[in-house]
């Protein structure tokens, strides 16, 4: 095996993922193809290179190695080449020019021990050189750590998400126990930390093995929407990824439950698998649900019937005797649920009940599982709304390292009610949290649309508490005659009755375009993008008002080649617009963007009146304002005036936006919805997935694609079954209080 000391001078071929890299470098004797595992590998980087020459049949001789190490170079023109590769955060080109000229060969010391010097380089003040000295101190552990990692096959990028959760303890964390992995670090699964723990020497039948695979089926599950899983169904899957019998996952179930990792319970005549917040949760909620619904209730300050009349006149409206009722229902009781499809005047009763509330003198908190669904309530009703989790104060712990409700039961929200719109989407652990903050004596009312699909979380909320008849519940039914004029609104309950929706009537706003082939409807919905929509409809902004929803991720179909054909033609590449490539991801200035998992500790700051908070969460769109390669960072602007930086670190967390699943668009609306339809997965295909992509559009609906899959869709009544034991525990509750 030979060694080399190599600078690179070209990088041919570098592949994210595996860190596979084909390079030009150049050692002192030669220059040469070199192939292997390089992580981190920078034109200016220099390696020393473990290896062989070898003859490609095709390409001459090429040098491949198996094993790299990095090494700092000790040129002036080395480490000027290394500092303007924008390896370390805060220093380009130019800022890397400057500091060589002033400290030469002293550069790499005087940026390790006497940091503050580099203030004595015009145009770096304390912060810059405190962020440049911390930059090079991460890059020095990272690269000790890609070099320990590689041996495992873990590349630069997972790394890199190791290193942002353990710090300078990474290796030591890993080595203690690599199935940790699975549960700390966001995209490591249960197969990659077990690729690394066979290597470290785990046996297949190591406890600490088992209890991790069982603790992924549960999460796995959990990720599915389900708070339980029935132990034979855990049983065979723990036992197909894992490969081995299932005797000795039970005996781990055994001693996991006395050790309350998990809780095993029996539900509905078999035995059901809880992780511990699961269970816990659910029985919480049914305590606090109870609590809630024996209090009792300030009174408010006048007849009923002449609060309603006050709330009409002062909105101008008249409400049916149905809303009437529901505005009723929903004040007399400590618990109500208000349902209905659009067009029934949800948000006319919000109004009403906000008004007859606030005029018998109450404190009112109204709010959203999502930050888009709190600012609609807002515009709709002129009433403040905000975030679930912001009523509740969400925080983050340093001495506990870890995320907090403020609000809680020792520290209850100080309103006399509490209104929840789009609680479809409310999963069970926020559903908890909201509870434990509710004081018994307030009013809670859950407002929502029990046919959307359910939440992305685990736990079926609505629809258990609805199916369980526990609380009082009012279903809004009479579509109003301004929405009875639009096809979207009478389509979206003709697929929810099961009925084929009317499309390409004159002067609506519901259309179909037939297209037989997946490449046809894909050409179709470029052209729509690009061209047809934004010249039918003025004032349409192609990237903000127009929202492609899919049914799929992967595909000519799937938001991920949507999101990629769309950017090429709405926001394509332009001297003036930088960009970052992250995996296949591209991302460009003026790119519709959304946050992809839950951040409670990214910063945000607003323009208007320079707030600052904390958190960003699944599903928030925003649009990139600004890429800086020089710094690595990242600025998204969120609702028009919140901007959060991102470093480029942490671009697993955001993907473009022109086209999402319909998962992810719930709780939002647009202007004008596109939706592909051809054959999908049968999961997929539902009637209630096509129902919530249509309830998602304001002026108009475009389907793309063949009539007959749109018709099998509706067709499709098949709800994918959750696991949740809520329905059947408010059951009991509710057995319990007839005896």
């Amino acid at each position: 095996m030979t060694e080399k000391k190599a600078e690179i001078k070209e990088i041919i071929f570098h592949n994210k993922e595996n860190a596979y890299t084909i390079a030009y470098a150049e050692s002192e004797e030669e220059s040469f193809t070199a192939l292997g595992i390089l992580p981190g590998c920078k034109k200016g980087s220099t390696f020393i290179l473990q290896g062989d020459f070898r003859i490609h049949p095709k390409y001459g001789e090429q040098f491949v190695f198996s094993h790299s190490h990095e090494v700092m170079p000790s040129s002036e023109e080395g480490i000027e080449g290394f500092l303007a590769s924008g390896v370390l955060k805060g220093i380009g080109p130019k800022a890397a020019k400057a500091i060589v000229s002033k400290f030469r060969e002293d550069t790499f010391r005087i940026i390790e021990e006497e940091p503050e010097r580099l203030r004595e380089v015009p145009g770096i003040g304390k912060k810059r050189a405190e962020s440049i000295a911390e930059a090079f101190k991460s890059h020095k552990e990272f690269a000790e750590m890609t070099l320990y990692f590689q041996q495992f096959g873990i590349s630069a990028e997972y790394t890199m998400k190791l290193y942002r959760v353990y710090g300078k303890d990474t290796i030591e964390a890993v080595k203690e126990n690599p199935y940790r992995l699975t549960e700390d670090v966001f995209g490591i699964g249960f197969k990659k930390a077990d690729v690394i723990a066979e290597k470290m020497g785990v046996a297949k039948d190591d406890e600490s093995r088992i209890k991790s695979g069982i603790k992924f089926v549960l999460m796995h599950f959990a990720a599915s929407g389900s708070t339980f899983v029935p132990q034979k169904e855990l049983c065979e899957k723990a036992g197909e990824l894992m490969d081995i019998e299932s005797f000795l996952i039970n005996d781990v179930l055994a001693a996991m439950a006395f050790e309350d990792e998990i809780r095993i319970e029996k539900m509905e005549d078999r035995n059901a698998v809880f992780l511990m917040p699961y269970f816990m949760a659910e029985q919480n909620v049914c305590k606090r649900l109870l609590s809630l619904e024996k209090a009792d209730l300030k009174p408010v300050s006048t007849e009923m019937e002449s609060l309603i009349a006050a709330a009409e006149a002062d909105a101008g409206i008249h409400f049916s005797e149905n809303q009437k009722y529901a505005a009723k229902t929903s004040i007399n009781n400590g618990l109500c649920v208000i349902t209905g499809g659009p067009g029934t005047g949800k948000t006319t009763v919000i109004n009403g009940i906000i008004k007859i509330l606030i005029k018998s003198g109450m404190n009112v908190a109204v709010a959203a599982p999502t930050g888009r669904a709190a600012k609609r309530i807002t515009e709709t009703t002129g009433y403040e709304a905000s975030t679930i989790h912001r009523l509740l104060e969400y925080y983050y712990s340093a001495a506990e390292d870890a995320m907090f409700f403020g609000r809680n039961a020792e520290n209850p929200l100080e309103h006399d009610a509490v209104i929840i719109d789009e609680s479809s989407m409310i999963d069970l652990m926020l559903m908890n949290g909201l509870l434990n903050a509710i004081k018994p004596g307030t009013r809670l009312i859950m407002v929502g649309d029990s046919d959307q699909l359910p939440s992305v979380g685990a736990g079926n909320v609505l629809r258990d508490i609805l199916e369980s008849e526990f609380i009082y519940s009012v279903k809004l039914n009479e579509i109003f005659r301004q929405a009875a004029e639009s096809l979207i609104v009478v389509n979206a309950h003709r697929i929810n009755r099961g009925e084929y929706p009317d499309c390409n009537a004159k002067d609506k706003d519901f259309f179909m375009i037939r297209s037989k082939s997946e490449r046809e409807v894909l050409d179709s919905i470029l052209e729509l993008c690009e061209n047809r929509l934004p010249s039918y409809y003025r004032d349409l902004d192609p990237s903000r008002d127009i929202q492609v929803l899919t049914p799929v991720r992967k595909g000519l179909l799937g938001c991920v080649n949507l999101n990629k054909e769309i950017q090429s033609i709405i926001n394509p590449s332009h001297e003036r617009l930088s960009e970052k490539t992250y995996g296949e991801k591209i991302f460009r200035e003026n790119d519709k963007v959304m946050q992809i998992k839950n951040n409670y500790m990214l910063k945000w700051k607003t323009t208007d009146d320079f707030t600052e908070g904390e958190g960003v969460f699944n599903g928030d769109v925003g649009t990139i304002k600004k890429i800086d390669n020089d710094f690595n960072e990242l600025t998204v602007e969120y609702d028009g005036n919140r901007y959060v930086v991102y470093d480029f670190s942490q671009l697993d967390e955001l993907e473009p936006a022109y086209a999402v699943t319909v998962h992810k668009s719930q709780g939002s609306e647009f202007p004008v919805v596109v939706i592909p339809i051809s054959w999908f997965p049968p999961v997929l295909s539902t009637r209630n997935l096509l129902y919530t992509a249509v309830t998602r559009a304001k002026k108009a609906v475009i389907i793309v694609g063949s009539e007959a899959r749109m018709q099998a869709m509706v067709d499709n009544n098949s709800i994918k079954e959750r696991y949740s034991g809520l329905k059947a525990r408010l059951q009991m509750l509710l057995d319990s209080e007839k005896i």
